[in-house]
């Protein structure tokens, strides 16, 4: 089971990091959806506008951290 999380989080982080919002829907209509939360892919967008690509690039880094004990993960929000 350990491995199959590494795996899911590095998937969630290659579509982020290269995909951004596109990456985000992918992750929350597929299996690579974390249970219990949503991927924040208007943030993904907006953010990413904003602070001119810095927040993708730590969002998709946070992924490789991904707890789901955690009630608060970077990109993710509670359902």
């Amino acid at each position: 089971m350990a491995g199959e999380k590494d795996n899911n989080n590095l998937v969630r982080f290659l579509l982020t990091f290269f995909l951004g919002c596109i990456g985000s829907l992918i992750i929350n209509h597929s299996s690579l959806k974390p249970e219990g939360f949503t991927c924040r892919t208007g943030l993904y967008l907006l953010l990413g506008i904003v602070t001119c690509g810095i927040y993708p690039l730590v969002a998709s880094i946070c992924n490789f951290s991904f707890d789901p004990s955690k009630e608060k993960n970077i990109g993710y929000k509670k359902d």
